[in-house]
């Protein structure tokens, strides 16, 4: 009930005259069953939109964080998170993707719409990285189709560290579901794995025409980052000795 009023009542229909969303396949997504939508990842706006364009419900994970702020801005956020259909997940730890891996079962389970992003992260430059095995290891297990999605614009609208997304179309391209039933009984082959994440992602790059980088995204971050306190650090006429100090 709260979803289907968050949808289609309170925070939808602003969504929808904010972005103006564009569509191209809706066809594509089984009108019921279970299903997983794969999907580029450019923004936090990613998960707010996609469902906007479907007529069934769709849940994503989202930072147990989310759910636990304090005061009125926290409650505020929790309670958007869950109207949208946020699962909240804790990240933290070595357990953290089995976490996830279970709740998209469970989702699945029940008959219902399942999104998640290849790339575990947020692309850092708008480009597409590669693709990690949760989402193979979740269309395995499952069984169930795997429907590629393009999110087209949502980083140029809301650009990393940017919190308020400026109003402009965005759009949303659905391809034809990705069958893996061939692949039953595998899902502990590492190989197969690796094959179908890279078919789901090439999947997705048809559709969204990004260019391809074939490190994990984590990794681009993180070595963006690194070359940033580089800089920081020599234009400020410090050694990386002296950073490393202060880290310590």
């Amino acid at each position: 009930m709260f979803y289907w009023l968050m949808r289609h009542v309170v925070a939808g229909p602003l969504l929808k005259l904010y972005f103006r969303p564009w569509t191209k396949g809706l066809e594509n997504v089984p009108a019921d069953g279970p299903a997983i939508l794969a999907s580029n990842h450019l923004a936090v706006i990613d998960s707010f939109v996609l469902p906007l364009v479907l007529d069934r419900k769709v849940q994503f994970l989202g930072k147990s964080d989310y759910f636990t702020g304090a005061g009125l801005k926290g409650r505020l956020v929790a309670g958007f998170m869950r109207g949208v259909g946020t699962i909240p997940v804790d990240r933290a730890g070595g357990k953290a993707s089995e976490a996830a891996l279970r709740t998209g079962l469970r989702v699945l389970d029940q008959g219902g719409l399942f999104g998640i992003y290849p790339e575990g992260t947020r692309s850092p430059d708008g480009r597409m990285y590669r693709g990690k095995t949760g989402v193979a290891r979740l269309a395995l297990e499952s069984g169930a189709p795997v429907v590629p999605v393009a999110m087209v614009g949502t980083d140029v609208a809301q650009p990393l560290g940017q919190a308020l997304p400026k109003p402009m179309p965005i759009g949303v391209v659905l391809g034809e579901p990705l069958d893996f039933s061939r692949y039953k009984g595998m899902e502990n082959d590492r190989f197969v794995l690796r094959a179908v994440t890279d078919e789901i992602v090439y999947a997705v790059l048809r559709l969204s025409e990004q260019e391809y980088v074939d490190v994990y995204a984590a990794t681009a971050k993180a070595r963006i980052a690194a070359e940033r306190a580089a800089e920081r650090r020599a234009a400020e006429g410090r050694s990386p000795a002296d950073g490393a100090a202060e880290e310590d």
